[in-house]
């Protein structure tokens, strides 16, 4: 689509922010750099306790609405309820946008076909636990190329027409932290048909966790708020435009290895004479789920391998590692997602 058509598209950048003071700077100032400038930037402070509402005062083509903290969903259907413009772009406090991202989320609405649009992460990172939640995303994207039917949207750099947005009463906010949210809505838009598209052209770049456990922890809420989205949207559990299938064995196979163990430390506990049959059944299990869920994340640690040979090295406990805390985090969400209420 020409430049021309682009700029006729007016669109408004929507950013939730909460206690974002070390990143939301440089976050506006590559907004203000965009081939394409956004009719107007809304910085939504999600009742933030540091300088993030000053910072973002601080800019005079910067609108800034201020709430108690409720949450990215609620934040982010306050600035776009409130917004002028017809299509509405999200992008989260801790990404930097590249100067043409926006040009880029932009071009698909030139089809009126079009009412949502999903951009991509990159990193300059280099540490190995920020290396690996990268390509794992990547790997993901490299999916989501191949896939006609989209129902997949992160909001970290996401696009939506503003009528199909409000009439379809955005996020969900009864999901509290920034995951599932987002997600949920592009199921409800594509369980209606509605078309949806992959930019990998429009990229922000972001930071990752850096250590082993603070990658551990987002992984365990991922997990966790994945399988409450899951409740609402079973089929979804089964098939979806930015998962794999072998993933979602591989995690099934980390809850199967979660609650082996717990069931063997029972039967020990129970019948302590029985200790060598105990271990004996407990390591038959912990080998075949381990191996399992290296088998299903063989063609992703092929994709690793192709790319950063020592990082493949590394990724061979990690999947199985994260397989466990995902695992956990499925069977917690969906008990806690009603299921046995």
């Amino acid at each position: 689509m020409p430049k021309k058509m682009v700029n006729e598209l007016s669109a408004s950048v929507v950013i939730p922010a909460y206690n974002a003071e070390k990143t939301l700077a440089e976050c506006i100032d590559a907004l203000l750099q965009q081939t394409v400038l956004p009719n107007e930037i809304m910085v939504v402070d999600d009742g933030s306790t540091d300088e993030t509402k000053t910072i973002a005062e601080a800019y005079s083509l910067v609108k800034v609405i201020s709430q108690k903290n409720q949450g990215p969903a609620n934040a982010r259907n306050k600035g776009a309820y409130a917004s002028k413009s017809p299509i509405i772009v999200f992008l989260d406090s801790d990404c930097v946008p590249d100067k043409n991202w926006l040009e880029e989320m932009l071009h698909p609405f030139a089809d009126e076909k079009v009412v949502g649009v999903q951009g991509v992460y990159k990193t300059n990172q280099r540490e190995l636990v920020a290396r690996f939640d990268q390509l794992d995303i990547e790997y993901r994207y490299e999916r989501m190329k191949r896939i006609k039917k989209l129902d997949w949207i992160g909001s970290y750099s996401a696009a939506y027409r503003k009528k199909i947005f409000v009439a379809n009463k955005g996020f969900d906010e009864s999901f509290p932290r920034a995951s599932g949210e987002d997600a949920e809505f592009s199921y409800r838009l594509a369980e209606k048909g509605y078309q949806l598209v992959f930019n990998p052209r429009a990229i922000v770049y972001h930071t990752h966790p850096q250590s082993f456990w603070n990658f551990l922890n987002v992984e365990y809420f991922r997990a966790y708020w994945r399988m409450r989205m899951y409740v609402k949207h079973p089929l979804k559990a089964v098939r979806d435009s930015y998962t794999p299938h072998t993933l979602k064995i591989a995690v099934f196979l980390g809850a199967v290895l979660v609650v082996g163990a717990i069931l063997s430390l029972i039967g020990f506990a129970l019948e302590f004479h029985r200790l060598p049959n105990i271990l004996s059944f407990l390591s038959l299990g912990l080998g075949i789920s381990i191996g399992g869920i290296l088998t299903m994340n063989l063609p992703f640690l092929f994709f690793v391998f192709q790319r950063d040979f020592v990082l493949g090295i590394f990724s061979i406990p990690l999947v199985v590692t994260r397989a466990i805390v995902f695992g956990i985090g499925v069977m917690r969400g969906f008990i806690d997602g009603g299921v046995w209420q």
